[in-house]
């Protein structure tokens, strides 16, 4: 065999551990995650809140509890997450929200929401449904290629017109 097929039946056989070993992880973290949804699902509580900010913050900067701190792995504890600050009853409390609902939180406002320790998994308006929010302004790039898109358009409407307008014969 030649050393470039050698090298290449060697990348090929890495490349299949590494996806093989990859399945199994994923696997077993999927099993993970539907244990923890089980065990959210279970301590999960209807509380009613008064949001008063939310914002996505490093854990050690949130103002959470200095325990969850520390059971945080290393590497969690320097990306942010998604922290509401809410006063429940007379007290005021920093949770964390879940990702998918983060958006749908609103600001100075009164919700249900269904709490797990200080994990919030849903929300729901009080009086209410609640308001969808606002989509984020296109940036500069973004709406040039629109205005492009639009103008090509009307250019490729305008030439199929044309092309397919009847032609006048002149008779005389």
């Amino acid at each position: 065999m030649k050393p470039f097929g050698i090298v290449l039946l060697v990348v090929a056989i890495v490349l299949l551990v590494a996806m093989v070993v990859l399945y199994f992880l994923g696997k077993r973290a999927q099993k993970k995650k539907a244990e923890q949804d089980e065990q959210i699902a279970a301590a999960a509580q209807t509380v009613t809140m008064l949001i008063i900010d939310k914002k996505r913050m490093r854990m050690n900067e949130a103002g959470l509890p200095q325990q969850v701190v520390e059971q945080t792995p290393k590497l969690m504890r320097r990306s942010k997450l998604p922290i509401v600050k809410a006063k429940i009853g007379p007290r005021i409390m920093s949770l964390i929200a879940d990702e998918q609902i983060f958006d749908e939180i609103p600001l100075k406002k009164e919700v249900k929401a269904t709490v797990s320790g200080l994990y919030i998994t849903a929300v729901r308006g009080l009086r209410g449904p609640l308001e969808k929010p606002e989509k984020k302004k296109k940036g500069l790039r973004a709406r040039l290629q629109a205005k492009y898109s639009e103008a090509s358009a009307q250019l490729k409407a305008e030439k199929e017109s044309k092309t397919k307008e009847p032609k006048k014969s002149k008779k005389k």
